[in-house]
């Protein structure tokens, strides 16, 4: 039932959408900075719309340590689809996220994804995503937050991450942004767990204390996505009891 009527919604918001787009537009055109916001927004709206309906509910910690009037780089484990719905409902300010080049094939959703300056990185070609990264640090520059998932990909198992890419911490080292850890839990039992049925969940979305690379002992700068990777894993670990069950047996 719930996965018919998260279907029924995104089909009445992308509906929606297509006036949407157009008074976006011309909003942008008098105050991109208004514009850029009421996007947000919209998106946000679409987000907690959809956890309402699935049934979602988070404990939030730390929500306090993203930093206040200027752009960071959000680093987070990969589970579910649920973690880009979850944790970009929570954005304070602009935020994009670096994707998949296939997600620019969806029509509607790209739309969204360019005006929030989410970049979609062709991980098949160096060249192209080089100049993915290049962007995504002049968004940085420009005042955007990014978000990240290093492991590059999904990951389905309860307690193991994949390694993360060195790469992909690179808007931090060349922008000089501060780093926040961002670990959620259970999120894989919104959905992925039941495939192709949405159930209800209890998740867990942590964002640590910022990381100011230039801060670092020289070591744990040369292997940033490492030193990143075990603080995401360590709070992963403490995490798993707040959501009622070790996710391990679920």
């Amino acid at each position: 039932m719930r996965l018919i009527l998260v279907a029924l919604f995104l089909l009445i918001y992308f509906i929606a959408s297509i006036p949407l787009f157009g008074i976006e537009w011309i909003i942008g055109k008098f105050n991109k900075r208004a514009k850029d916001i009421s996007s947000l927004r919209i998106v946000q709206f679409g987000f907690k719309a959809i956890l309402f309906i699935s049934g979602t509910k988070t404990t939030v910690i730390g929500y306090d340590n993203i930093p206040k009037g200027e752009p960071v780089l959000f680093v987070g484990n990969h589970k579910s689809f649920f973690d880009v719905i979850i944790s970009y409902s929570m954005m304070p300010d602009l935020t994009g996220f670096v994707a998949k080049k296939e997600i620019e094939k969806v029509p509607f959703l790209r739309t969204w994804m360019r005006y929030l300056y989410c970049l979609f990185l062709d991980r098949d070609n160096l060249k192209e995503g080089l100049k993915t990264i290049l962007q995504g640090i002049e968004y940085i520059k420009q005042g955007v937050s990014i978000v990240i998932f290093p492991e590059g990909t999904r990951n389905s198992s309860d307690d193991d991450m994949f390694p993360f890419k060195e790469g992909s911490l690179k808007f931090a080292e060349k922008s000089g942004c501060k780093i926040i850890p961002m670990v959620q839990n259970n999120t894989a039992e919104c959905f992925e767990k039941h495939l192709p049925w949405i159930k209800k969940a209890h998740t867990v979305l942590e964002f640590c204390e910022p990381i100011d690379i230039n801060a670092l002992e020289k070591d744990d700068r040369k292997h940033l996505a490492a030193y990143v990777q075990n603080i995401i894993a360590e709070v992963y670990r403490k995490n798993k009891k707040l959501t009622g069950a070790d996710e391990a047996d679920n």
